[in-house]
């Protein structure tokens, strides 16, 4: 009887599959939560240490300048920087531990998977072969009525439990999906941090060439060390005159009413945490300097920054110039620089970097790492630069400077293309 000895069976065994499973613990799974724990507790005590150095250099910050105080900056940053690398290598582990893990929930899904469908075609196949017959042929089929309608009660529980199964391995197709992109997702994350631990090492071997400069070239003595700081304002005045003379005559700007409307968010911060320490324009350190200022006053905002701070962009574009004009005019300018320009009309530059981390024609997406901040260029200590400009009116340009001797490459604009980064802005944090 077809019915009864070749579908009953099939109908058991069905439903005891659609049974929920109890899942077996994986001693791994356990052991991969522990070790993330254990990685998220070591990033929140160096983290807690970061703070501390960050508020012992906020301090030396005001302080006067002085060799003593220069070592010191040097050597808390040195500690901050070594620390800011521990977390970096701790969050490349748990991001590991994190994907191993992950990649066991999609194997286990994986798994799932294939057993549902193979048990649903299982199924379908017992549907198939009661349904090539009438219901009455089924009857007549049976040994009896009763066992005739126990076949009835199985078929409908046998539909009912494939139904279920159906809907539970669209519910583990959906899951594996969200793994997967979260897989994706963490993964690109590992490779971000990957170039930011090798960008941080970068930073503190330039953290370690600055101290070693500062030490031979003052030979420990404060005398020699005030001597220097001097040299460096008087070649740093003489060229930022030479160059204000060039860019007074430069007519870039051509259609001044193009410049794009000023609007509070139509760029983004470039640092997480934001404290001004030098405004836009006729400021009054730019009024206690007129030999340099000049009356034009402030080029851009000074934004604090210790040594190794991530730049992020402050607007998707594409990155147009890189250089270091400490090549030619050492001390004397921008140090390390970025320009990106962006397709609002608006360009901006990031100055005083330690570490340049993309290359020209790079297409960047808002708050992509450019850099990382440092005290290259003329910098009175540790801190980002950011002017911007209405594109049309700068250029990048290689000049000869009759100060420096040679010949710099940095952005040059029209003095007319320098705006107020404030205006273009979010409203500044409270």
């Amino acid at each position: 009887m077809l019915c009864v000895v070749a579908t009953t069976p099939f109908f058991s065994v069905a439903q005891e599959e659609a049974a929920p499973e109890a899942a077996v613990p994986d001693p791994r799974e356990s052991e991969l939560t522990g070790l993330i724990e254990e990685r998220n507790n070591a990033i929140e005590s160096l983290e807690a240490e970061i703070a501390k150095y960050q508020g012992e250099l906020k301090q030396l910050d005001g302080a006067k300048k002085s060799l003593q105080n220069e070592i010191r900056a040097l050597d808390l940053t040195r500690k901050k920087l070594a620390a800011d690398l521990s977390v970096t290598e701790n969050k490349i582990d748990r991001t590991n531990y994190q994907l191993e893990s992950l990649s066991t929930d999609i194997t286990d899904k994986e798994g799932r998977i294939k057993d549902d469908r193979a048990a649903i075609a299982q199924s379908l196949r017992i549907v198939n072969t009661y349904d090539r017959h009438s219901f009455v042929e089924n009857l007549l089929a049976a040994e009896s009525f009763a066992s005739a309608w126990d076949d009835v009660d199985a078929m409908k529980s046998l539909q009912i439990s494939l139904q279920t199964r159906i809907e539970a391995l669209d519910a583990i197709k959906s899951g594996l999906v969200d793994k997967q992109a979260e897989s994706t997702k963490i993964k690109n994350q590992l490779t971000a941090l990957r170039v930011q631990l090798s960008n941080q090492k970068k930073v503190i071997d330039y953290n370690t060439k600055e101290k070693n400069a500062l030490l031979s070239a003052t030979k420990n003595s404060e005398t020699n060390y005030q001597k220097i700081l001097k040299e460096k304002q008087a070649l740093r005045d003489a060229f930022e005159q030479e160059l204000l003379e060039f860019e007074s005559e430069l007519k870039l700007l051509k259609d001044p009413s193009s410049i794009p409307e000023a609007k509070l968010g139509t760029l983004s911060w470039p640092l997480d945490s934001v404290f001004i320490t030098q405004y836009f324009g006729n400021t009054k350190f730019a009024q206690e300097n007129p030999l340099l200022y000049n009356g034009r006053g402030h080029n851009g905002i000074d934004l604090r920054a210790s040594i190794g701070t991530p730049i992020q962009a402050a607007q998707s574009g594409e990155v147009t110039g890189i250089g270091n004009t400490d090549a030619v005019c050492p001390g004397a300018s921008y140090g390390k620089w970025v320009l990106v320009r962006h397709t609002n009309g608006l360009s901006t530059l990031y100055a005083h970097l330690s570490v340049i981390s993309v290359s020209v024609g790079d297409q960047i997406s808002g708050s992509s790492v450019i850099g990382y901040s440092g005290n290259t260029g003329y910098s009175t200590g540790p801190h980002l630069h950011f002017t911007v400009y209405a594109t049309q009116g700068v250029e990048i340009m290689d000049r000869k400077s009759r100060v420096c001797g040679g010949i710099y490459t940095m952005p040059i604009a029209d003095l007319r293309a320098y705006l107020n980064p404030l205006s273009y802005l979010p409203k500044l944090p409270q």
